[in-house]
C-alpha cells in the first residue's frame, strides 16, 4: 500500500487557495496517524464545495488506513473519475478492493472493445473537446495556405497535411462525445451497506436473487422509488435498496 500523498498545494488551485490550511492541518494529522482527524478535516473541505484528484485521494488513503472499505473505494473512484490513469489511484485502488468479499469476475470484452475504451479514456471530455478545436484550426491553416502557396509539391503537402488534422479532429469530437455520453448515461455506485440484498423486483418482498457486500461497485440501470435496478460486471442483474449504495 503506497501511503504517497498529494501535498504540492499549487497543484490543486482554488482547493488549496480557498482552504489551505485546512488542508495542510489534515495532512499533518494524516501523518502523525490520526486517520479520523484527517478524515473529518477533509470532508469539511468537500462541505464546503471544494473537491480535487487530491482530496479525493488522501480521503480515501485515510479510510483506508481504517479498514473502511465502502468509503476507501468510493473515494479512490472519485478520484479516477479527475485523474482517470493516476497510477497511484489506480494501485491503491486495487489494494482497497482486495479487502471486499464479493469475487464478481467480469465479463470479459472483445480486443477491439477493450482497446477502443482505453485510447477513449486517456483524456476527458473537456480535453478531447480543446484537441479538436486545435486540431481544427491547424486544419484551416494548412488548407490557407494550400490556397496561397504558388509550387504544386508545397500546395499537395499543405492539403495532405490538413486533410491529417480534419481527420483527427473529427475523431477528437467523436470521442468527446463519447465519452460525455458515458458520463452522463452510466452511472455507477459503491455498496456501502454490510450486506444488501438484491431482489428479482424493486419490492422488500421479492424474492432475493442474490446477496452483495459493502465495497462492490454496481452499475445503475434505472431508478424506481426507493429502488435501484443494478448490473454487475458478470452480468448479473437485479434491484438493491438506495439506502445500500451510494453514488458516484
Amino acid at each position: 500500500m503506497k501511503n504517497l500523498l498529494y501535498i504540492i498545494l499549487f497543484s490543486c488551485g482554488s482547493l488549496f487557495a480557498q482552504a489551505p490550511n485546512l488542508f495542510d492541518q489534515a495532512t499533518k494529522d494524516y501523518s502523525s496517524g490520526d486517520y479520523q482527524a484527517a478524515i473529518q478535516k477533509y470532508e469539511k473541505i468537500l462541505g464546503n464545495g471544494k473537491t480535487s484528484g487530491a482530496l479525493y485521494y488522501n480521503l480515501a488513503n485515510a479510510h483506508y488506513k481504517l479498514n473502511h472499505i465502502a468509503p476507501s473505494i468510493y473515494y479512490y473512484e472519485k478520484a479516477l473519475q479527475l485523474q482517470p490513469n493516476d497510477e497511484d489511484v489506480l494501485n491503491n485502488l486495487a489494494f482497497a478492493k482486495k479487502m471486499t468479499i464479493d469475487a464478481i469476475n467480469e465479463v470479459p470484452k472483445t480486443g477491439f472493445s477493450e482497446w477502443m475504451n482505453q485510447l477513449i479514456s486517456i483524456f476527458k471530455t473537456d480535453v478531447w473537446a480543446w484537441m479538436a478545436v486545435v486540431l481544427s484550426i491547424l486544419c484551416a491553416t494548412f488548407i490557407l495556405g494550400y490556397y496561397f502557396a504558388r509550387s504544386s509539391n508545397r500546395k499537395r503537402l499543405l492539403f495532405g497535411l490538413g486533410m491529417v488534422f480534419l481527420v483527427l479532429g473529427i475523431i477528437s469530437v467523436v470521442f468527446a462525445n463519447i465519452r460525455h455520453d458515458l458520463k452522463q448515461n452510466v452511472q455507477y455506485a459503491i455498496v456501502f451497506s454490510e450486506e444488501a440484498p438484491v431482489n428479482s423486483e424493486p419490492d422488500s418482498r421479492g424474492d432475493q436473487v442474490f446477496l452483495l457486500h459493502e465495497g462492490t461497485k454496481v452499475r445503475i440501470k434505472e431508478a424506481f422509488g426507493d429502488w435501484f435496478e443494478i448490473k454487475l460486471s458478470d452480468g448479473k442483474e437485479g434491484w438493491i435498496g438506495k439506502s445500500d449504495v451510494k453514488k458516484l
